[in-house]
């Protein structure tokens, strides 16, 4: 039997199995490592800021596509979805 965790308490958020959790965490931490790279070059005065900002936007979104692909999280139902006329 896989071990389950909930989901977060925001809806379209389903519970995880333990190795979802996992593959998340690693993402989570290797994404931080490399942010942390980039705080780095963001101090050195010969680095053009702009196209970091750029590069790193890209990466976290790349991470938080990654993440989503994981995790699956569902479309929600809005108060209006249950006015069927």
């Amino acid at each position: 039997m896989t071990e389950t965790t909930n989901g977060l308490p925001v809806p379209g958020y389903r519970p995880q199995n333990r190795r979802a959790v996992e593959i998340v965490t690693d993402n989570k931490n290797t994404e931080e490592f490399v942010l942390r790279i980039l705080d780095d070059l963001a101090r050195d005065p010969e680095v053009d800021k702009r196209w970091l900002a750029i590069g790193r936007t890209q990466i976290e979104q790349g991470f938080m596509a990654v993440n989503r692909a994981v995790f699956r999280p569902d479309r929600v139902q809005l108060p209006e979805d249950s006015d069927v006329g």
